[in-house]
């Protein structure tokens, strides 16, 4: 009832897990680590696994030496060519022990029919919804020093685009951290922007845990130069392996780096405004009163128009109506179904690699992200014009 990651195929355990199979077949740096398969999800009950599966998991927690690992969501419509479910399915990090793991795998079943999930199969077709299928991934964790996000050239003389911060990725790809933010030319030059990276994600024990990141370190660049180049070699081995541009989430603990995920670019990242990065500025407001036009990091393409409505939580979601410009402290995946109504995006932090971002652009939808002070400066109901690649809000008054 369990696959060995080096033996999982798509077909029976779905795009993520099935493309890291791949990667390990070829010697690329992945976790160790096995997949329960699409057919012990059919067999399981939602209040207890299939019988003989607990057994199975026992034994593969002890051949791993029962260390906390990540427990993530392999879904027959993940990481597809044209659509990504980006960050709608579950992901268990710091999961220890054979009871945690088995809980950590039935919500990854559970979450096949949750609402945001369901809300994404409708609005893409990514997978008949009368019979959607999960496996489920078990790798050991990386206790990550610095992780994140890379995307791949999608043509030739492209650059590769990184995005990167403090301690596991979860911050990263959730969008609750603005990343740094970096680019690898054709011919390797490197440009950086660096965040204020206020917030960092660790294991503590086998749990999660989100602490201020240290001021000395907030504005420090988590990667210098050859770090920054042995990351996108190790991204071009892995394009050139699965044949074209990858969305590529690693990690680095002690100096290895490590691939956690790869999938196919869904929809193209906007332009930067200038010719470097660093006029992506992750920048506050300095002017008195309300600067017109705000700026952020450009998300997704595109214009919009339309009353803000401040989200800062599930309770702000009845407020929010067809046509309004979404202004948010950030876009958990949760938040997708608003996605279908929203004319824009507008978040405080977060990157253009991250869940929300992609998803975003899937959907055509503009954002502007990393927008600081977003919730307080703008007001509710305002009428916006947000520019998804100038990375641009304006107010008109």
């Amino acid at each position: 009832m369990l696959v060995a990651l080096a033996d999982a195929e798509p077909s029976t355990c779905g795009g993520k897990a099935g493309t890291l199979g791949r990667l390990v077949r070829a010697g690329l740096p992945v976790p160790d680590g096995w997949v329960v398969p699409f057919a012990a999800g059919r067999a399981a009950r939602p209040d207890a696994l299939p019988p003989g599966l607990r057994d199975e998991l026992a034994r593969a927690l002890r051949a791993l030496g029962d260390p906390p690992v990540a427990v993530r969501s392999s879904a027959g419509d993940e990481d597809g060519t044209h659509a990504s479910a980006a960050g709608q399915y579950a992901t268990v990090l710091a999961v220890q022990g054979l009871d945690a793991v088995a809980d950590a795998v039935r919500a990854c079943w559970a979450s096949l029919g949750s609402r945001r999930a369901v809300a994404y199969r409708a609005a893409t077709a990514s997978a008949p919804d009368d019979d959607p299928v999960m496996a489920v991934l078990v790798q050991r964790l990386v206790d990550a020093q610095v992780s994140g996000v890379m995307f791949t050239p999608d043509a030739p003389g492209g650059a590769t685009v990184l995005e990167a911060a403090w301690g596991l990725g979860a911050g990263v790809v959730a969008g609750t951290v603005t990343p740094d933010a970096y680019r690898v030319a054709a011919d390797g030059a490197v440009t950086c922007a660096v965040a204020d990276k206020r917030t960092r994600v660790d294991r503590s024990a086998a749990r999660v845990t989100t602490s201020d990141v240290p001021t000395p370190d907030r504005t420090r660049r988590t990667l210098d130069d050859d770090a920054v180049h042995a990351l996108a070699a190790l991204g071009r081995r892995v394009a050139d392996l699965l044949g074209g541009a990858q969305d590529v989430e690693w990690a680095v603990a002690d100096g290895t780096a490590w691939v956690l995920q790869a999938r196919p670019v869904t929809a193209a990242l906007p332009a930067p405004p200038g010719p470097d990065v660093t006029t992506w500025a992750h920048s506050s407001p300095t002017a008195p009163g309300l600067p017109t036009p705000l700026v952020g990091t450009p998300g997704s393409r595109g214009t919009a128009t339309g009353p803000a409505r401040i989200v800062r939580g599930p309770a702000d979601f009845p407020r929010v109506r067809p046509g309004d410009v979404l202004v948010c402290p950030w876009t958990d995946p949760a938040w997708t179904p608003l996605l279908r109504m929203a004319a824009g995006v507008v978040t405080e932090t977060g990157g253009v690699l991250s869940h929300a971002a992609i998803v975003a652009r899937e959907r055509g939808v503009p954002a502007v992200l990393g927008v600081a002070g977003a919730t307080t400066t703008l007001t509710d109901g305002d009428t916006l014009t947000i520019d998804g690649a100038a990375g641009t809000v304006t107010t008109h008054t």
